[in-house]
């Protein structure tokens, strides 16, 4: 069984400049990022469907994009793999001293039981001190800072929102913010009655940002409530479109009441299916 060193080793010979890969040999940092997110979401999409046969390739897919930014650093002298690991080693040694009490990953595991809070208020201690080293100039320094600009615009507005909750800039219980959902969505409609495009986007934008305030208050993770979503009603229109093939019919030649109908089959398909106790 081929090991890590072997994947490294295999990276190394893609990008010899000799005898490597041409394609290999053109990339960069940026133009390995777009393949990074898609293996992560592939990864994300084998666990969703429960298809565990496939998830080790799909592990395996988004290791060697840690892998091939390693090894470009490791051409420009700037880090390598190991650098890496050692990197993420400390991060998470210093980050959990409930486990790793002298720093030491091999040390003392005579430990203090910490409750989850506790641990929680250390964690997001230790990050805010992780960020004012990282700051050049501390005093200029955004709580915001290191919040990624890159990542989908729910995970992103979620992170942003418990960034600010931690210093207290939040609702404190979720009905309220089930009437700010509400006040949103009438200036939505409010900019809508004025025919606004450019308000209607921004009103829009403010009720999506808003929703996701109001998922993390209930403890939904909004990326995989809306990905579920997305699921459930492409796998709803699909029944349309199978049940309509059945019968000979087309989408084109269908009303919307019909298919209508047929969407309410399908959600009742759906419940008849699911165990009793999901309250679905």
């Amino acid at each position: 069984m081929y090991q890590l060193n072997d994947l490294l080793h295999l990276m190394a010979r893609l990008r010899d400049p000799q005898h490597g890969c041409p394609w290999d040999l053109k990339q960069d940092y940026a133009s390995i990022v777009p393949h990074t997110l898609e293996e992560a979401y592939e990864v994300a999409d084998a666990i969703e469907s429960g298809d565990f046969d496939h998830l080790p390739g799909e592990l395996g897919d988004l290791l060697f994009q840690v892998v091939y930014y390693s090894q470009l650093g490791k051409e420009e002298g700037r880090f390598d793999f190991a650098t890496v690991v050692d990197a993420i080693t400390r991060k998470l040694v210093r980050r959990h001293p409930h486990v790793f009490p002298d720093g030491d990953l091999y040390g003392s595991t005579e430990l203090p039981r910490l409750d989850e809070a506790q641990i929680k208020q250390r964690w997001e201690a230790i990050k805010a001190e992780e960020r004012a080293e990282k700051a050049s100039a501390p005093q200029q320094l955004s709580l915001l800072d290191d919040v990624p600009a890159a990542l989908p615009a729910l995970s992103r507005a979620a992170k942003l929102q418990k960034r600010a909750a931690g210093v207290g800039f939040d609702w404190p219980e979720a009905l309220p913010v089930v009437d700010k959902v509400r006040e949103e969505l009438g200036e939505v409609l409010e900019a809508m009655s004025e025919n606004d495009p450019q308000q209607i986007a921004e009103e829009i934008g403010d009720l999506l940002f808003v929703a996701v305030n109001l998922a993390r208050h209930l403890d939904v993770e909004p990326e995989a409530a809306l990905r579920s979503a997305n699921a459930k009603f492409e796998r709803r229109f699909r029944f349309i479109e199978d049940t309509l093939r059945a019968a000979g019919q087309s989408l084109q030649d269908t009303s919307l009441e019909q298919m209508d109908a047929l969407w309410g089959e399908a959600k009742k398909a759906e419940k008849s299916v699911a165990p009793a106790c999901s309250g679905a």
